[in-house]
């Protein structure tokens, strides 16, 4: 009898063990992030390998719950950088454009400022009537190159403001030829002077003038034409 309740605590305590093991199992969680540190690097993680929506969820983490760290800024940074990388650019100009205009004095601005340029000239496309990206892109690397002159994102922009002047330069040029061919020469004439006022340096100067001589040329000729024409209107029906 002994020897049974013996045998019997050994199994009850084994059942015991058995149980308490596979409770921590069953209820054992994966460590998560604990400190603004850890989730700093858990979301430079996610971001490196792309996955940007869940990097996102925890950068917006770390600002909901440390706003007044140092941490809050960079995570709002790596906000619009995961819109950018997701080409989602409207949006990523528009937070990058928040930054700046709450942070204005922190050490990331340059970046920023490039970065909201770089919005721009990612949506630069030859079917843009109005050039208006083009247009945005020169904005905000001149601001840049402006403010920042001797910094490292401002190197940058310059090679990036070149490509932009080309882009609306060539738009100029294309729309001023159409109206040259179109007979359009005032509005051609137009066209080629903006180009030279604004565009000078971009290697189509002189193509440019030398359509501006064209142009004169032909509203000379429609004006003399049209006087002749009135001339020999008076000569046959004499008032």
């Amino acid at each position: 009898m002994q020897k049974t309740n013996l045998i019997l605590e050994y199994m009850i305590i084994g059942i015991l063990s058995v149980s308490l093991l596979g409770g921590c199992s069953l209820f054992a969680t994966p460590d998560k992030p604990k400190t603004v540190t850890d989730l700093m690097e858990h979301g430079e993680k996610l971001f490196d390998q792309g996955r940007y929506a869940e990097s996102g969820e925890v950068f917006q983490t770390v600002k909901d719950r440390y706003p007044y760290s140092g941490y809050a800024a960079i995570a709002e940074v790596r906000l619009a950088d995961g819109h950018y990388e997701k080409q989602e650019f409207e949006d990523a100009y528009m937070a990058y454009d928040d930054f700046e205009r709450l942070h204005p004095k922190n050490e990331r601005i340059p970046y920023v400022m490039y970065r909201k340029g770089m919005c721009e000239f990612e949506q630069i496309t030859a079917m843009d009537r109005e050039q208006s990206h083009a247009l945005k892109a020169r904005r905000e690397f001149l601001r840049l190159i402006r403010r920042f002159p001797e910094n490292v994102y401002a190197d940058k922009a310059k090679k990036h403001l070149r490509k932009t002047l080309l882009n609306l330069t060539e738009y100029e040029l294309s729309v001023g030829h159409f109206y040259f061919k179109m007979g359009e020469y005032e509005a051609a004439l137009n066209r080629y002077t903006h180009l030279i006022k604004n565009y000078p340096d971009t290697g189509y100067y002189h193509e440019a003038l030398e359509y501006i001589r064209k142009c004169h040329a032909r509203i000379e000729q429609e004006k003399t034409s049209e006087k002749e024409k009135f001339s020999l209107l008076k000569r046959l029906w004499p008032l």
